[in-house]
């Protein structure tokens, strides 16, 4: 069995007792644990069931143990003890607990493989699609329970799976690390969210701390322990200080900005010294159900737009190269971009009737322009944008822009001196900076400087598997951590206004983007 230094798993030798040394065997253990881990001051906590197998443990042949730990704030927990001879290798589980969908992952404990992952739609979606539909239910008889009981419910579904796939059994899973938004985690752990959404807005606890998974019900090893990130507020999660400690934000030398954007756009300026944090909406529109064919990201979905000049026509790429059936957020980001750099829309985002020739069509007194015409979509009718929609995207952008000049402007520093530009969840796997930075929607920086980060909530909670110096590393940064109001001061409705044009009614910030030409 393969070891890591920084791992939680421990390979070590206990004394064995004698009339010299005649100190209690789980006194050994502790002493013999603190000296491997360096942390003379530091706690060791021993469960009664393991402390019942203790003495049968220590008296087996081999000398070496094999120990699985974790850690809480300020102490350490000895979660599980094994013969090193017939030590199943332990197994570590990371979940992004997202509102509208869950992802796990299965990691070795002892090498550090990733060795499964699988999603599935939050069930509690049936109860309702947003967040204040769930709380509102949670106040019900029995609402809480129930919201509990159904995600509960589905993550052991998933782990009887994902162990099944990848040749482990569930009882090996001792660590779970879970990365949610502050209401998602408190329905996980049964908490009541209901003065989370009314002023002052106060969860039950923002440090959850370690947590027994027995006592959530959860079908793993009955000692295993599920550490719950630290949220900072109401309105800011354990998701993203999972994207700071996945990203290195922390540790940067130079500024950097960290950008989610889900239902709200989350985001964190700083560096090893300091980190402020703001959210704001500016989501909707790029996800789903904001223009009429507009989807999350899904085979046949259009996720990338080029306009062919001379051919005068839309070259699009959807997902799996499947006939297209709608757009996602980064399409309609390209769509839009490739619109005004050709003349089709304006500085205002309107269409301009003589560059768009026949492709704009009047529907119910919308102008609307073809971008797949009937003949090559999947449902057999004209995927169009209408102006409607670049109305709500132009208005989306804004909002993003804003939110990123009124946290940089706030620490007096300007947008174009960040270092990096990290960029999660799907909207950073998927969109183009290019024509981000076209309708001015992300900063015109040079295009290394923006990093796309995948699931920063999964991969946080598979860092914190991987490193026991993680939870020190969370409550640095989570201590560290300034909170923006972004109240609705002139100053940001200023800013925004300004925003509304593309790419901004201030040209000089966007430098790389050439003026639109005619058709």
């Amino acid at each position: 069995m393969h070891h890591r230094e920084e791992g939680w798993v421990k390979i070590l030798s206990i004394p064995s007792p004698s009339l010299q040394n005649n100190t209690a065997d789980a006194d050994r253990l502790i002493e013999a644990l603190k000296n491997r881990l360096a942390t003379p001051r530091l706690e060791v906590a021993i469960d009664l069931e393991l402390l019942q197998r203790l003495p049968f443990i220590l008296r087996q042949e081999d000398s070496e143990l094999c120990c699985t730990l974790f850690k809480d704030h300020g102490h350490w927990v000895l979660v599980d003890l094994q013969p090193l001879h017939s030590a199943k290798p332990p197994a570590g589980l990371a979940v992004d607990l997202g509102t509208t969908r869950v992802v796990l992952r299965i990691v070795d404990l002892s090498s550090d493989a990733l060795l499964g992952e699988s999603a599935f739609d939050n069930p509690q979606i049936d109860i309702g699609p947003d967040i204040l539909t769930r709380i509102h239910y949670a106040d019900r008889p029995g609402g809480l329970q129930h919201l509990q009981q159904l995600i509960c419910e589905a993550v052991n579904r998933q782990i009887i799976a994902l162990c099944h796939s990848c040749s482990r059994l569930p009882e090996e899973i001792l660590l779970i690390a879970v990365a949610g938004n502050t209401a998602m985690t408190h329905l996980l752990l049964g908490l009541c969210p209901h003065w989370m959404i009314r002023e002052p807005y106060i969860p039950v606890t923002n440090r959850p701390g370690l947590i027994p998974a027995a006592s959530l019900g959860l079908q793993v090893n009955p000692q295993a322990r599920v550490f719950v990130f630290p949220n900072i507020g109401s309105y800011f999660g354990g998701d993203l200080i999972a994207g700071i400690l996945y990203s290195g934000l922390h540790r940067a030398d130079e500024p950097a900005l960290l950008v989610d954007v889900g239902t709200n756009a989350e985001v964190v300026l700083g560096n090893s010294q300091w980190l402020i944090a703001c959210a704001g909406a500016a989501g909707p529109a790029l996800e789903s159900g904001v223009t009429r064919m507009g989807t999350l990201a899904a085979p046949g979905v259009i996720d990338r737009v080029r306009l062919d000049r001379t051919a005068k026509r839309f070259k699009i790429h959807t997902i799996a190269d499947q006939p297209p059936h709608g757009i996602c957020g980064s399409g309609l980001i390209d769509l839009a971009a490739q619109l005004f750099l050709s003349g089709l829309i304006d500085f205002r985002g309107r269409f301009q009737a003589r560059a768009c020739g026949d492709r704009l069509i009047d529907i119910d007194g919308t102008e609307h322009l073809i971008v797949v015409p009937s003949t090559d979509s999947a449902t057999g009718k004209a995927l169009t944008i209408s102006q409607t929609d670049l109305d709500s995207l132009i208005r989306s952008k804004a909002a993003m822009y804003t939110i990123l000049e009124t946290i940089t402007g706030t620490v007096g520093i300007q947008l174009e001196d960040i270092a990096t530009f990290y960029v999660a969840g799907t909207f950073g796997t998927f969109i183009q900076p290019t024509s981000a930075i076209g309708i001015g929607m992300l900063p015109d920086l040079p295009l290394k400087a923006f990093k796309p980060l995948g699931n920063s909530s999964l991969g946080g909670a598979t860092s914190l598997l991987r490193s026991d110096c993680s939870i020190e590393e969370i409550d640095r940064s989570r201590d560290r951590i300034t909170y923006l109001e972004l109240k609705v001061t002139p100053d940001f409705l200023n800013r925004g206004s300004a925003a509304k044009f593309l790419p901004h009614t201030d040209r000089s910030r966007f430098p790389s983007v050439r003026p639109p030409v005619d058709l």
